[in-house]
């Protein structure tokens, strides 16, 4: 199976937000300068999912998650 070239990866982190890709899959909510949500990865009550704005970067605090 052909690899995406990391060049093209990077760009697409570059032109993409990040609240708005992740916001299509999790109710987030401001939370200070960040946003947090329920996280996608299990279930759960209270929100422990954080996206960190103007950086390609989340975390899930829980399960102890993180990416770009």
């Amino acid at each position: 199976m052909p690899r995406i070239d990391q060049s093209v990866i990077e760009e697409i982190k570059l032109r993409a937000n990040i609240e708005d890709v992740i916001s299509s899959y999790v109710q987030l909510k401001r939370a200070g300068s960040n946003y947090q949500g329920l996280c996608p990865f299990h279930s759960e009550k209270s929100p422990s999912f954080t996206v960190f704005p103007g950086t390609p970067a989340f975390t899930a605090s829980v399960v102890v998650r993180a990416g770009t």
